[in-house]
């Protein structure tokens, strides 16, 4: 039962990942309209069997919106991350591995989360695919501790079980690696990615909030009476309120406490 749970749980993710929003309205327009009304019509079933079966296509239709919506909200969190979050540290591993996905799609790259807090995720926490290339992408929201070459050693075994050199492998951190694991990284070809990297690659795909006088980058910042941007350029007074609906999501994804 519980395999049969995981894999509807999959099903409904994935279609709901590849599905617009007209897509996921004409799903449900199907289930309900079509498998909970046309069909038992047409087939003459008595009242109690198309009740029945109305209720289980409504149903349907009502789970696809509701999964779709979620669906919808994570990416607009992975947004809000890697747009308003300074301090990496702030972030739980949920988060982390949101924010690593978001920084390879925008590099181009067509992203599916598989990291799960509920069971094991077979040391894949993201699996990317760019103009047929496919690579693995491990994250370690470490920052106390080096990642070792046990680590390595470890995530070198997935892409074998994947059928995939080190060469496909991407280990992400937000502390740095050890002498050995970075020798072993490199005679397998692993690419690693230790905080200043990662840093640097935020940086870089993060959209800059214009000044609405100057037009030059604004900071984010925080007063009294809640967020809001600053511009940085001598003389210049420009900033953005956030407003109560970006500041609660700021408040969500980036407030240290």
């Amino acid at each position: 039962m519980a395999k049969l749970d995981r894999a509807l749980d999959r099903f409904l993710f994935g279609v709901a990942k590849r599905s617009s929003g007209r897509g996921i309205a004409g799903i449900a327009i199907f289930l309900y309209g079509g498998l909970g009304l046309a069909l038992p019509v047409a087939l003459q079933w008595p009242v109690l069997g198309l009740v029945a079966m109305n209720f289980a296509a409504t149903t349907w239709a009502g789970l696809v919106i509701l999964v779709w919506l979620g669906v919808q909200a994570e990416a607009a969190n992975r947004r809000h991350l890697l747009e308003w979050t300074s301090d990496l540290r702030r972030l739980d591993s949920e988060e982390f591995e949101w924010l690593v996905g978001e920084v390879f799609r925008r590099e181009g790259w067509k992203v599916d989360e598989r990291g799960r807090r509920e069971g094991p995720d077979g040391n894949i926490d993201l699996a990317v695919n760019r103009n047929g290339v496919r690579r693995i992408v491990q994250c370690k929201r470490w920052q106390s501790w080096l990642v070792g070459v046990e680590d390595v050693r470890a995530f070198s075994g997935t892409l074998m079980r994947e059928g995939l050199p080190g060469s496909s492998g991407v280990f992400v951190t937000l502390s740095d690696f050890t002498t050995q694991a970075r020798a072993e990284a490199k005679s397998i070809g692993l690419e690693l990615v230790d905080n200043r990297d990662l840093y640097a690659r935020v940086e870089k795909v993060r959209r800059k909030e214009p000044c609405p006088l100057c037009k030059d980058p604004m900071v984010l910042d925080r007063s009294s009476r809640g967020w809001w941007f600053r511009c940085t350029a001598p003389g210049c007074a420009g900033k953005r309120d956030l407003g109560a609906d970006a500041a609660r999501a700021i408040e969500l994804l980036t407030d240290a406490n």
